[in-house]
C-alpha cells in the first residue's frame, strides 16, 4: 500500500469510528453562550432549556463559554444563573475555552448563537458539524462581515431557529442553508395566582427607558389613576418574575425586534392580558386565518401598531377592570393560546430536529465513506 493510499485508509477508519460514535450518542454538543454576569435574559435561558433536555434525551450537551469566570452563582455584585434560573441549570456541564478544556471531535456538534460571526470564523477549521443557533434575527447582521455568509465562509450550514417566520426570513438570507424549528417553551410556574389580581401593572420593555416614559405618561393623562403601580420585571429571578406576573392585572409589552415574544406567552399563560406593540416580525402565535384564508390578528391580547396610545389602552382596560367587565372574546383568545409552547411539546420538537441532525450528519459521512472506499478499492486494482 502506497503513501496515498495508506491516506485514504487512514481517513476511512477515522469516518468509522465517527459513524460509531454518532450510532451510540458518543459524542457532544457544545452550546456557546454569552456570560450576562446574572442578567437574565429569554434567549440565554432557552439555550439552557436545550442543553437540559438534550442530557435528558441522553445527548452529552454542555454550556460553552468563553472564560473561567463564568458566573454560576451569585456574588455582593448580583445573582448568577443558580439564582435567576435555578439549581439544575447551574448543575448542567459548562466546559472553559480559556482553561482549555474544549476538545473537539470530528464526531462533535458545536452551536454558536447567531451574533457571533466572529467566533464562526474562529471555530471554522473545527472537523466537527457546526450550527447557528439564531433565536434573534435582528443580531445576525451586526458582527457579520458584508459579503460574508454562515455556510460558504464559515462552514455553518444548519441553523436552529424558533419559528417559522424566523425561519423563511433566515432562508431569503441564505438559500442554502438548512433551517430546522424548536419553538420556545413557557415552564409550568408561569401560571395564574390562586389570589385576586392586584392593581400592579407589570411591564418589559427592549429599552429601559421605554418603560418610565410610559409609566409617566400614564400618570400625567390619568392622575386619576394615580394609585396604580408599575412594576419592571427586568433583571429578576425567573420564579419571581412568574409569580409577579401572575399577581398583575395587566402586563405591557414593547419590543419591535423581537424573534419570538416570550414575555407576553408568559403572561397569557399567568392569565394576565396583554397589552403590546406588535413587533416588526408578528410572531405567529399572534396571528391566525379568517374564514376567507387571510391572516388576521388574533385577539389573545390587546395589540397596537404604535407606542402613543399605550397610556390610553392602559386607562381603558383599567376600567373595565376595575367594573368587573373584561371582554370575553379577550379572556377566550388567551384561552386558546395558553398550552401552545409547553416543555413536552418542545421537548418532542428538540427530539426530532436532533435526532434528525445526527442523521443527517450520518448520510453525510456515509457519503463520504463510499467514495473513498470506492477511490481506495480504485487504486488497488490499478496496482493490481
Amino acid at each position: 500500500m502506497d503513501e496515498k493510499q495508506q491516506k485514504v485508509q487512514e481517513q476511512i477508519t477515522q469516518i468509522k469510528t465517527v459513524l460509531e460514535k454518532l450510532e451510540n450518542k458518543d459524542f457532544s454538543l457544545y452550546f456557546f453562550t454569552l456570560d450576562t454576569k446574572g442578567n437574565p435574559t429569554a434567549g440565554i435561558a432557552n439555550i439552557y432549556e436545550h442543553v437540559k433536555v438534550l442530557n435528558e434525551l441522553g445527548f452529552k450537551a454542555a454550556i460553552l463559554h468563553e472564560k473561567n469566570d463564568y458566573k454560576l452563582k451569585g456574588d455582593d455584585n448580583g445573582n448568577g444563573i443558580t439564582e435567576w434560573l435555578g439549581e439544575e441549570y447551574a448543575a448542567l456541564p459548562h466546559v472553559s475555552i480559556e482553561s482549555q478544556q474544549l476538545n473537539v471531535t470530528p464526531a462533535d456538534f458545536i452551536i454558536i448563537p447567531e451574533i457571533f460571526s466572529n467566533v464562526m470564523d474562529q471555530v471554522k477549521g473545527f472537523p466537527c458539524k457546526k450550527i447557528v443557533f439564531s433565536q434573534s434575527y435582528d443580531y445576525l447582521l451586526e458582527l457579520l462581515p458584508i459579503g460574508k455568509r454562515w455556510n460558504t465562509d464559515y462552514g455553518f450550514n444548519d441553523v436552529i431557529t424558533t419559528s417559522v417566520k424566523q425561519a423563511q426570513y433566515l432562508s431569503n438570507l441564505f438559500p442554502s442553508i438548512k433551517t430546522h424549528i424548536v419553538p420556545v417553551s413557557i415552564p409550568s410556574y408561569f401560571k395564574n395566582s390562586d389570589k385576586p389580581k392586584m392593581p400592579v401593572v407589570s411591564i418589559l420593555t427592549r429599552n429601559p427607558g421605554d418603560a418610565a416614559k410610559i409609566a409617566k405618561s400614564f400618570y400625567l393623562q390619568y392622575p386619576i389613576y394615580k394609585w396604580i403601580t408599575f412594576k419592571e420585571l427586568r433583571g429578576l429571578p425567573r420564579q419571581v418574575f412568574a409569580g409577579e406576573l401572575a399577581k398583575s392585572c395587566l402586563a405591557v409589552w414593547m419590543d419591535d425586534t423581537a424573534g419570538f415574544g416570550t414575555f407576553p406567552l408568559e403572561a397569557i399563560e399567568c392569565s394576565t392580558p396583554v397589552i403590546g406593540k406588535m413587533p416588526n416580525l408578528i410572531p405567529e402565535w399572534m396571528e391566525t386565518k379568517d374564514e376567507a384564508g387571510n391572516l388576521v390578528i388574533r385577539n389573545n391580547g390587546v395589540w397596537t401598531n404604535t407606542t402613543i396610545n399605550i397610556p390610553e389602552l392602559i386607562a381603558t382596560y383599567m376600567k373595565i377592570w376595575l367594573e368587573d367587565s373584561v371582554p370575553a372574546d379577550l379572556i377566550n383568545g388567551m384561552k386558546e393560546t395558553q398550552g401552545t409552547y409547553t416543555p413536552e411539546k418542545q421537548k418532542v420538537a428538540l427530539s426530532d430536529v436532533y435526532n434528525g441532525l445526527v442523521a443527517n450528519r450520518t448520510v453525510e459521512l456515509n457519503s463520504i465513506l463510499t467514495n473513498l472506499e470506492k477511490q481506495l478499492e480504485s487504486k488497488e486494482e490499478t496496482n493490481a
